[in-house]
């Protein structure tokens, strides 16, 4: 007969797993608490200078980027003609609502850029943070792994700026002229906009790397994934009616339709980098009657 633990549900397993790497036995921590939380505190002040310094350095340039933040709107990149091509819009002025709203866009385009070009140095500290626990087998992963991650985050950002967004904004701005009103864009609102999206779809072609780690670890594998893929899908729209700037079904379904490639793609990575399950060897019960 199968044993009580052979009926588990696949849910609960894979929660136990979860458990199981968040909150290991005592017997399995090498250093206190305290240690750790003093190296992650270290590895984040070092991140966090470094991106001080550079933040000071977008602040001063903040005019030029402000003009590469407005530059999809004006015009959109086309791949036939591989230069960037006038949209129609470029009569549209911009306004600003407060005394200081000038003033908070540049902070906010130069904190995003700040933030934009130490990911991968943060990327690395967390990894090293990791790396301890991790087997010697396992460390030689450091320069793929952030690598890898750096270079899906930067293709996320790029696509979003060069595909997404002046599609994007180039159908809503013109749906509200067609519609017989006149724009009147907040260079608050326009630029928050602009830079949520690129900070999104930069998170969102992280999703393979995610899915491949997780299956790395040994908490999610292949069957799994396909067999929640329909509430993955559901979960994704949803995110995506969240996540967007605006509450249209448009921006919706330009974040939402991502996600969805982006796990297909995730399920193959665990299904080739995904840890070997273990199984326990069947009780070979003797009898004592010689």
């Amino acid at each position: 007969m199968p044993s009580p633990n052979s009926e588990q549900s696949t849910s609960t397993r894979f929660f136990q797993r979860i458990h199981d790497k968040m909150f290991p036995s005592i017997d399995d921590k090498r250093m206190p608490i305290l240690v750790h939380l003093t190296e992650l505190r270290t590895r984040l002040l070092r991140a966090a200078v470094i991106m001080s310094i550079i933040f000071l350095g977008a602040f001063y340039f903040a005019p030029t980027l402000m003009t590469w933040v407005q530059a999809p709107l004006y015009s959109y990149f086309s791949p036939s003609k591989m230069t960037w091509v006038a949209s129609g819009l470029s009569d549209i002025t911009f306004i600003f609502l407060s005394p200081a709203e000038a003033f908070w866009n540049s902070i906010k385009v130069a904190a995003v850029v700040a933030i934009f070009i130490v990911m991968p140095y943060a990327l690395y500290e967390l990894w090293k943070f990791a790396e301890p626990g991790l087997r010697v087998h396992e460390r030689r992963f450091t320069l793929p792994f952030v690598t890898l991650c750096s270079t899906m985050f930067y293709l996320g950002i790029s696509f979003c700026y060069l595909v997404v967004l002046p599609f994007a904004l180039n159908f809503l701005v013109g749906y509200g002229i067609d519609a017989g009103f006149t724009p009147q864009l907040s260079i608050g609102i326009f630029v928050g906009f602009n830079l949520w999206l690129l900070l999104v779809f930069g998170l969102i072609f992280e999703l393979p790397m995610l899915m491949t780690l997780l299956a790395k670890l040994g908490l999610v594998d292949a069957p799994w994934l396909r067999r929640y893929r329909k509430w993955a899908y559901l979960c994704f729209f949803i995110l995506g009616a969240i996540l967007t700037p605006t509450p249209d079904p448009f921006n919706q379904t330009l974040m939402a339709v991502p996600l969805v490639v982006f796990y297909e793609v995730g399920i193959v990575g665990a299904r080739f980098f995904a840890k070997p399950a273990k199984f326990e060897a069947p009780h070979i019960v003797q009898s004592t009657n010689q």
